[in-house]
């Protein structure tokens, strides 16, 4: 009797000879699995094709949609600046532009020594004296400058002239070369020219700077 005969099994049941049997996977389920990894390729090869020929024959249309949509994003922003103000449009000079001068102040003889300085400044001088009810002793800072909706870009010019004055738009109010410089009790004295010349040189000619919406952004 063989050692492989189990306990209790003829010989009906002997393993005999030098061969033995052994297990083996069925071929069937090997084909089965290369077949099917066969077809993910074949389909992955067909759909990376596809978008290519998508791409090729299709990029004019989707360059053209980009560069519309570049351009009308750069016609919005050489259109307006901040306070609706064309981007193209020169800042105005101070000859154009009417300042009215009030002191909110208890120093007297403020409001005619500011005005006197910013005539020699090349700005037109309009009305001179104490600030109403509204403003008077009750302007914390340096001043305040208040015009109209059209008149951000003057407002701006006359800024260069005192820094740490605060804008005010008043929008019952017309015009855009006439504002006003209301003097409070943080004043102490105009920029200097020369600081003030420098600014206004830097507002009138400001340097070209990268957009940072549009930073990578493919053509645009």
């Amino acid at each position: 009797m063989s050692m492989l005969t189990p306990p209790g099994m003829g010989g009906k049941y002997r393993v005999t000879g030098k061969h033995y049997p052994r297990m083996r996977r069925p071929r069937g389920h090997r084909r089965l699995v290369l077949s099917v990894v066969s077809a993910v390729v074949v389909l992955g090869l067909i759909g990376w094709g596809t978008v290519q020929l998508i791409h090729v024959f299709g990029g004019t249309s989707h360059d053209a949609a980009q560069g519309g949509r570049c351009s009308a994003r750069r016609g919005h922003d050489v259109s307006t600046r901040a306070g609706g103000a064309p981007a193209d449009a020169p800042v105005p000079k101070p000859s154009t532009i009417t300042v009215n001068v009030y002191n909110a102040t208890p120093r007297t003889g403020l409001a005619k020594s500011t005005a006197d300085e910013l005539k020699k400044r090349g700005f037109v001088i309009g009305k001179v004296g104490n600030a109403s009810a509204q403003y008077n002793q009750k302007v914390p800072g340096p001043a305040i400058l208040l015009g109209g909706p059209q008149a951000q870009a003057a407002l701006k010019v006359l800024g260069t002239q005192l820094s740490g004055s605060s804008m005010k738009t008043d929008p019952s109010r017309a015009g855009a070369s006439n504002v006003d410089l209301i003097i409070g009790s943080g004043f102490g004295s105009l920029t200097p020219q020369q600081n003030a010349g420098a600014a206004l040189a830097a507002l009138s000619h400001p340097a070209p700077a990268a957009s940072a919406s549009g930073a990578g952004k493919k053509g645009c």
